[in-house]
């Protein structure tokens, strides 16, 4: 055995652990490759992580982001509380009349029992006309007066008392001098009372019956003529609620011509 044998044979005993190495990495390198460039198992390694690290963020969300949000909350409604105010406003409005729904209801209960036990040549008579109309005395004695009509429906901002916009079917008043006038008496008996949470809702002329729906920034004053029962009145109040919900919008408020447009539109032909 010459000397080049022997210095290979030695080689061979060094090098065998660095080539069994090698060659485990590059097996792995292959594995690992393999496990990147296919989706599926790529997605059998990383999904069950993900899951894990997903819920505990889910636990996590109420102690470490839920004060965080409720401080961007409290001060995004601190700097716009008109904005939150004027959308709030209408149902609330509309939440305070179901109340009042059900407290008529039960008043309408307590009439009828009343009448009920009673009786009269008048009563028979009128329970013959309630029964013809589908409908119960008490509602019958509530409703019968003559049949309200709109004559004038003026939107006008709060405090400078400017119109915003108005619908008549005629001509037959003057809006500028009836918003002005209307302004000074809200402002008047308002005062008077310093009842700061609390806005003056009717006012009655001659003939005429105004009815006030105050909201957030501007008011809107329904002339109305006939009768103005609580009946009807229920049923303006969700109308205009309903209104302000659904048409009114910062930019129309600013345009009297669409506004106009709008109530023409929604309350045409005494829409109640």
């Amino acid at each position: 055995m010459n000397q080049e044998e022997r210095l290979n044979i030695i080689k061979d005993i060094l090098l065998t652990d660095e080539r069994e190495f090698a060659a485990s990495i590059q097996k792995k390198i292959k594995v690992l490759e393999n496990t990147v460039n296919e989706k599926d198992q790529l997605s059998e390694k990383i999904s069950p992580i993900i899951d894990e690290k997903l819920s505990e963020f889910v636990k996590e969300i109420p102690n470490s982001l839920g004060p965080t949000i409720t401080e961007a909350l409290k001060e995004e409604i601190k700097n716009s509380q008109d904005a939150v105010v004027e959308a709030l406003f209408p149902i609330l409005g509309k939440m305070v009349k179901r109340c009042v729904q059900h407290e008529m209801k039960l008043l309408s209960e307590k009439i009828n029992t009343q009448l009920n036990n009673t009786f009269s040549f008048k009563r028979f008579f009128r329970s013959k006309r309630s029964k013809n109309k589908g409908v119960n005395d008490a509602d019958l004695i509530i409703q019968k007066q003559s049949s309200p009509k709109i004559e004038q429906i003026i939107f006008i901002e709060k405090g400078s008392g400017l119109v915003l916009a108005v619908y008549s079917k005629e001509k037959a008043t003057d809006e500028d001098m009836v918003a002005g006038m209307l302004t000074a008496i809200k402002s008047f008996i308002e005062d008077a009372f310093k009842k700061e949470e609390q806005d003056l809702q009717y006012i009655e002329y001659d003939h005429y019956h105004i009815h006030l729906q105050n909201l957030s920034s501007y008011y809107i004053a329904v002339i109305v003529s006939g009768a103005y029962n609580v009946l009807y009145k229920d049923k303006l109040e969700d109308k205009l609620l309903e209104f302000a919900s659904k048409i009114i919008k910062p930019e129309i408020l600013k345009n009297k011509e669409i506004l106009t447009k709008k109530i023409k539109v929604y309350f045409n032909n005494d829409n109640i």
